[in-house]
């Protein structure tokens, strides 16, 4: 589905991604996690079109999509929701909702608007108030609903439980959970590492611009390293269980 290759990335002058390469299978849940500065979002943007890489490649299946301008990426299906959201807070939610139309192109609606409400039914109960009047949790919702409006081949979702509450954050992840039983491909970065591996099959793990490690979440989950960097726990340093990527030590 989508597969990465020795991408390089500066963002603000600054080196962002050194050689990263990862993919994602059709029908998986895959998991970028890692600390602030790690280059998480800028690689979801060279994705997405919004940032040009200097190096590398980006591929949806068989088209090389590297370099793109956003709109073609999102006509190809391959559709972002971006860290804080980024809903238009003066207009509805369900004007909102119908802006993800705009990715459609020629492409069949696979989640009209009836599918998107059964999914979340607060935008339903919403629909006609001014998308800046939810909550941060709604608007979480509405910013993936107005992704799915558009037919995702591919969904991006960057930091999604970023600042909502706890039972906030189990109801979004849930709904991702449902959204891949369903068939959908999703790449989610998420600084809620704990979480990212407990609802994904794999996982990678940036760090400065590059992937430390990958494998299967669980794996990783349990790896002494991982928990000790990135699962908030101290535990002695010991040789790392996961496998490295991308040659990295």
């Amino acid at each position: 589905m989508l597969t990465i290759s020795n991408l390089s990335a500066s963002y603000s002058g600054i080196q962002a991604l050194r050689g990263v390469s990862l993919d994602v299978a059709q029908g998986e849940m895959v998991a970028l996690i890692g600390p602030n500065g790690a280059g998480k979002s800028t690689l979801l943007n060279c994705v997405s079109g919004i940032v040009a890489p200097k190096a590398g490649s980006i591929r949806l299946e068989s088209r090389d999509i590297t370099g793109q301008k956003p709109w073609l990426v999102s006509r190809s299906g391959l559709l972002q929701v971006p860290e804080g959201r980024q809903v238009l807070p003066e207009m509805t939610v369900l004007e909102n909702l119908r802006l993800g139309l705009t990715a459609l192109g020629t492409r069949p609606a696979t989640y009209p608007l009836a599918r998107v409400h059964e999914l979340f039914p607060v935008l339903a109960a919403r629909s006609a108030q001014l998308a800046g009047s939810l909550s941060g949790g709604e608007q979480q919702m509405l910013a993936i609903g107005r992704a799915l409006m558009g037919a995702p081949r591919l969904l991006l979702l960057d930091e999604p439980s970023l600042g909502l509450a706890p039972v906030l954050v189990q109801q979004v992840f849930a709904a991702l959970q449902r959204l891949n039983r369903d068939g959908m491909t999703i790449l989610l970065v998420e600084q809620n590492a704990r979480q990212a591996l407990e609802v994904t099959s794999r996982a990678y793990v940036l760090e400065q611009g590059q992937v430390m490690f990958g494998g299967r979440s669980a794996d990783l989950a349990q790896d002494p390293n991982v928990i000790a960097l990135y699962l908030g726990q101290e535990q002695k340093r010991e040789t790392f269980g996961a496998k490295p990527v991308n040659g990295e030590p």
